[in-house]
């Protein structure tokens, strides 16, 4: 079997260990004997359906969110983005990138950066800088990560979260979510990087890839967790 990891714009969008998703991935697919290539993509290069099995997006600066929001709609790779989404591929948006996957981002200075329209939802900076350890309930069980953002993203009617707050700030709402879910896409704050303390997460995302790229359901093998999982619950120990 082979994957190919679909890195979105890592040149411009890569702070607080980002990129560390990506190693999870890839690591965590080779020790079950499967071929990973990465591929990026980037402003100037060409992007179209089929060329990924699994995307991620992660954050960045408001400079860069205005590069990247501009190539999502004159490249085209938005409008790609979305239709492979929409025929199952899985996807992982932290920060930056998921604020630019939702209807729009509004900075603090200059107009609204239009976003790919992906998640059903919006994100407007505000005042209120959110930072530090973040925990929450999800349908993977409780995920752990490190949240530090500004923006504040308002799901809109029926939308589905990703998780609801134990501590942290998440979306920074009103309501208590963090996140958001649609179909194999997950938008997230949660940094740190993300897929190495929350194995589950990883696995479910590499699942879903190679179940629609192969167009048939199977399980993965057993890796051996002990130490991601004294991560992941030694986080949770010390910071809920």
């Amino acid at each position: 079997m082979k994957l190919v990891i679909g890195y979105l714009y890592g040149d411009l969008m890569n702070i607080y260990g980002d990129t560390g998703n990506i190693i999870a991935l890839k690591k965590r697919a080779e020790w079950r004997g499967i071929k990973v290539i990465i591929k990026m993509f980037t402003i100037g290069n060409e992007m179209k359906k089929g060329m990924a099995d699994i995307y991620f997006f992660g954050g960045g600066q408001d400079q860069a969110q205005e590069l990247v929001a501009r190539d999502l709609v004159v490249s085209g790779k938005g409008k790609v983005i979305k239709s492979e989404v929409e025929r199952g591929v899985p996807l992982l948006s932290v920060c930056g990138g998921y604020q630019l996957l939702g209807d729009y981002y509004k900075p603090h200075k200059g107009p609204k950066l239009p976003g790919v329209g992906l998640f059903p939802a919006y994100t407007v900076a505000s005042h209120d800088r959110m930072i530090g350890n973040i925990i929450i309930e999800s349908m993977f069980g409780k995920l752990i990560g490190f949240e530090n953002h500004s923006g504040k993203t308002y799901l809109k009617k029926g939308a589905l979260p990703l998780g609801m707050i134990v501590k942290g700030f998440g979306n920074g709402g009103t309501v208590q979510t963090e996140g958001c879910i649609y179909k194999n896409a997950v938008g997230t704050y949660m940094h740190g990087s993300l897929l190495p303390k929350n194995p589950k997460l990883a696995d479910w995302l590499l699942k879903k890839a190679l179940e629609v790229k192969y167009g048939k359901e199977l399980e993965l093998k057993q890796l051996d967790d002990t130490l991601e999982l004294q991560a992941h619950y030694k986080a949770i120990q010390k910071f809920g």
